[in-house]
């Protein structure tokens, strides 16, 4: 595998670059973020700034290990789950090997596996599956029971299974979630990103055996957590029964928004996530740019193989209506 003929994964979230080249006001609707997070009580202070973080991460993975039933020692953590996403696929995979991922899905699975030397799988003999549970972008939630017969399949085939659980807290059903699973092959990835809507501090991290977790945190980068994120995430645990308000509101505006697209010429795919995808008989790429001419950024579904699809976030129902009335204008 030619690693010079890779490029980097687009992702969404390009608002804060559109606005600061174009001066523009922007609604950004690509980046799938909790639109009705928690309010996080936490205070940075000069002391937290003047030392450098504990690289072992002991407070940070307790209070993670008690939150999710798991052993401190079944923890890493990342700046942001993707970084987390290559160090699984650098500890795991070598030249030659290969990895099972079903489209679309997010794109950083294929290019981390890429980066370690391995090719995507066309048949049996992977060496690692990924799955994203809800799936970006099509907001899909599988059943936990589905994932269990999975990971069996995983275990006969002896190769690992990875499920990204980045949505599941603001999913409609977090309880399909497989964090409480102990099993030698499986690692979980989960990200405080979407469900509390704090991107900027980028953390992510990831539960498996022991084992698996040992070799991960000896190949992660030493302090790759800033002490304001680790003081942040450990506060964002502290109030973690309040994304069930989250989910509750989710589920209504995106209830609301579904209806209001329901007269336009757009299928809208079902969705249990804080997103949608949604399908078009053309070209995806001129409605984008029709769109951002009125000050609406959504996701253009070109890179997930998808060229006739946009995925837009649900966001608070005054934003909501302001892109239904820019897709109803555009469409004309």
């Amino acid at each position: 595998m030619n690693r010079q003929n890779l490029s980097r994964v687009v992702h969404g979230g390009t608002g804060i670059r559109i606005k600061r080249d174009t001066g523009a006001s922007i609604l950004d609707f690509s980046a799938n973020i909790n639109p009705y997070p928690p309010h996080l009580v936490t205070a940075v202070t000069q002391g937290d700034l003047d030392e450098y973080p504990d690289d072992s991460y002991g407070e940070l993975k307790s209070v993670i290990a008690r939150h999710l039933g798991r052993d401190p020692q079944e923890i890493t953590v990342g700046n942001g789950s993707i970084e987390v996403i290559r160090v699984l696929c650098s500890t795991i995979l070598s030249p030659g090997d290969s990895v099972r991922i079903t489209p679309p899905t997010f794109g950083e699975y294929e290019f981390s596996a890429r980066l370690a030397g391995a090719s995507v799988a066309v048949g049996p003999g992977y060496k690692l599956r990924f799955l994203c549970n809800p799936n970006n972008p099509t907001g899909y939630l599988m059943e936990k029971n589905e994932i269990l017969r999975i990971l069996e399949q995983c275990e006969r085939d002896n190769s690992y299974l990875a499920v990204d659980e980045a949505f599941i807290e603001i999913s409609d059903d977090p309880s399909q979630h497989v964090a409480d699973i102990r099993h030698p092959l499986l690692f979980v990835l989960r990200s405080l990103t979407k469900s509390y809507a704090v991107p900027g501090i980028r953390f992510g991290f990831g539960l498996g055996d022991t084992e698996l977790i040992e070799q991960m945190e000896m190949r992660r980068l030493p302090w790759t957590v800033n002490a304001v994120a680790e003081k942040i995430a450990i506060a964002a645990f502290m109030q973690y029964s309040d994304l069930s308000l989250s989910r509750k509101r989710i589920m209504e505006e995106r209830a609301r928004l579904c209806s209001a697209l329901a007269d336009l010429p757009i299928e809208v795919v079902p969705s249990s996530a804080n997103f949608l995808l949604l399908h078009l008989d053309h070209d995806a790429g001129p409605l984008c740019d029709a769109l951002l001419q009125k000050g609406i950024l959504v996701r253009d579904c070109h890179s997930f193989g998808l060229p006739c699809s946009i995925r837009v976030a649900v966001r608070c129902r005054e934003e909501n209506l302001c892109l239904v009335e820019a897709l109803q204008e555009c469409m004309r």
